[in-house]
């Protein structure tokens, strides 16, 4: 459009727009603030509180009050129990042992409850502000995993009795306890002051971590390096309270140095329960039980302190220095490791050097148990069959569920474990000359891995090894812990001085190859190892052999009978299988099992000398 057509009024505002003042930076209105966003309230976690009762310890019923306080309750709660303990690597399925679930509001109306698994009970809890879930668990199996309730005691391991709240773990739980009678209550946990046998955990991996003995035990303190402990025994038994408390505290105290003389926790009890079998680890406490009768003789005993040394170690090995599955842990699941040669050998193979440092074994004794040790696993056909770490692996289905072939297709993490750090501590010292060892393992694993909050991993434990040996062993890890061939013994002991001595003694004898074992008066056969002339002519697991040549056979007949006859020769043996009799003629073979023990090389060298006296503190 031309401009000399726009009309004079529209021309007019054009010009005093054009003409405007500009408003400046000044005049120009503030922008507009935004609003923060809203920062969301961090979920307040619930207050859980726990009474466990035995009014009638006859019943084996041990009694349960959980409850449960939330500000934001939600409108279903699910309530949940472990189905294994740490340090017992096995789904034990604790929920079996539950009845007479009831959950009510805080003024007990009755609050409706369904499970929606094998170990998870839902309870419909909107819209208070309280619940109270009562249960009774049954508890008459007397173990160090598992809980006992009888006229004697009660003991118990709360992930065997306490649910918890789902994904409520780091919850700090309170647990009262109301006695039997005149019972009295010890756990590592501590006690909430002014409230009668009342106890405290930061969170459920100590609650869980804190085995409870309550009966009218006998109680033993003792300091070491400034930190109270205790034995809490309950049951007779023919030991020696005052050798007993000097003994451990050796035992306590050899184990501290090694770690620049820490002990990582205020006080430290062991539960002592005089029937049953084993040890459990706990962060300040240990559940241990053995035979009432077996601190005599001396050999017992020192197997006790070996138990002993074990349990208390691990104290630093597995509760402090992590494996890396073991902790956080998730006590609905498998928690699968490959270290558990490490976890549990290692400890066990500590054990026994603690009893050695602190003077209650001597060097010839330790010799002497660790080629008993090599000789049961060169026994074994299942060492070409299964690795260290599958052996740790597969612990959650095959340790703990021995068959009878687990002779030819298993080892033990503990047994294989144990011996392999023992060559892996005397590879360490040979290779440093003597300035480094195991040892200096357990302490940098100490310092960069728990003190900074680290699980290690199968990897970090072969790179720490290095670092002190200085140099590679590959080999090492590979041939005889991720490997399956037999251990070069010799090659690892001879810079000790010492030289591993295999012997035949028994070549020239007949044997059959089973073991066997004298039940009720029946020569039952228990296992079959793989190689031997049972295996290979077909006798089973389970067959009762009934006569040998036509005489009625025994454990005592059966040995007297074959010392007279030689490798080779044919017998006639009678057996039920299924109940039905059938013969077979059996050749016999020759019995080459071997005896292993450490001797001295003839001639000693200095350096020898030297590695021996820093390894045994004593002269070859």
């Amino acid at each position: 459009m031309p401009f000399r057509s726009i009309p004079k009024l529209a021309l007019l505002l054009l010009t005093l727009l054009f003409f405007m003042p500009k408003e400046s930076p000044a005049q120009k209105k503030p922008a507009k603030t935004p609003k923060p966003t809203p920062v969301a309230a961090k979920p307040v976690p619930p207050e859980i509180s726990y009474t466990v009762s035995m009014p009638k310890p006859a019943t084996h019923l041990l009694e349960v009050e959980m409850r449960v306080s939330w500000a934001q309750m939600p409108d279903q709660t699910e309530l949940k129990m472990p189905v294994w303990t740490p340090g017992s690597y096995l789904v034990r399925e604790y929920a079996r042992h539950v009845q007479a679930f009831v959950a009510k509001d805080a003024n007990g109306g009755d609050l409706k409850w369904r499970k929606t698994s094998k170990n998870t009970w839902q309870v419909d809890s909107k819209g208070v502000k309280e619940f109270v879930a009562r249960y009774k668990v049954y508890s008459n199996e007397l173990t160090v995993r598992t809980n006992e309730l009888n006229d004697e005691h009660a003991f118990w391991n709360n992930t065997a009795l306490l649910f918890f709240v789902k994904d409520q773990l780091k919850v700090s739980p309170t647990v009262r306890v109301i006695p039997f009678g005149n019972w009295k209550v010890a756990t590592g946990l501590p006690a909430v002051p002014g409230a009668e046998n009342t106890f405290k955990a930061n969170d459920y991996d100590v609650l869980y971590d804190a085995p409870f003995e309550v009966s009218d035990y006998k109680e033993f303190k003792f300091d070491v390096l400034g930190k109270p402990h205790r034995y809490v025994i309950t049951g007779e038994g023919n030991y020696d309270p005052k050798k007993l408390v000097a003994d451990t505290a050796k035992i306590v105290e050899e184990g501290a140095k090694i770690f620049g003389g820490e002990l990582p926790y205020n006080d430290y009890t062991f539960i002592l329960n005089l029937r049953g079998g084993g040890g459990l680890e706990h962060l300040n406490s240990t559940a241990l039980q053995t035979n009432r009768f077996g601190f005599k003789p001396d050999a017992r005993y020192k197997g006790f302190l070996g138990l002993v040394a074990h349990e208390h170690f691990h104290l630093w090995n597995v509760k402090r220095i992590r494996p890396d599955a073991l902790g956080p842990f998730d006590y609905e699941n498998e928690n699968y490791t490959k270290l558990l040669w490490v976890a549990e050998g290692a400890t066990e193979y500590y054990s026994n050097i603690l009893l050695l440092r602190a003077g209650l074994i001597t060097q010839r004794e330790f010799l002497a148990q660790r080629a008993g040790g090599i000789q049961q696993l060169q026994a074994r056909p299942g060492r070409f069959e299964t690795s260290l770490e599958e052996s740790s692996f597969d612990a959650w289905i095959k340790f703990y569920r021995p068959d009878e072939n687990a002779v030819n297709n298993q080892i033990s993490y503990y047994d294989k474990g144990e011996i392999v750090n023992m060559m892996l501590d005397m590879s360490i010292r040979s290779a440093s000359g003597g300035t480094k060892s195991l040892d200096d393992v357990m302490r940098y694993l100490w310092a960069e891995f728990f003190k900074k909050n680290r699980n290690f991993t199968p990897e970090d434990y072969q790179k720490v090894s290095e670092m002190m040996a200085g140099k590679s062993l590959d080999d090492f890890f590979a041939k005889y812990v991720r490997g399956r061939e037999d251990i070069d013994y010799d090659s690892i002991v001879n810079p000790f001085g010492l030289q591993m001595k295999v012997t035949t003694p028994n070549a020239n004898r007949a044997y059959i190859g089973a073991d066997t074992v004298e039940e009720n008066g029946r020569l039952n056969i228990r296992t079959v190892p793989a190689n031997t002339p049972a295996y290979e002519q077909g006798l089973n697991t389970g067959d009762q052999i009934v006569a040998i040549d036509g005489y009625r056979a025994s454990t005592a007949f059966l040995t007297s009978y074959l010392n007279e006859k030689k490798p080779n020769d044919k017998v006639k043996l009678s057996i039920f299988r299924f109940d039905k009799l059938s013969e077979m003629t059996f050749t016999l073979g020759s019995n080459d099992r071997r005896e292993y023990s450490f001797a001295t090389v003839a001639e000693p060298t200095e350096a020898q000398q030297k590695l021996y006296r820093s390894y045994f503190n004593a002269d070859l």
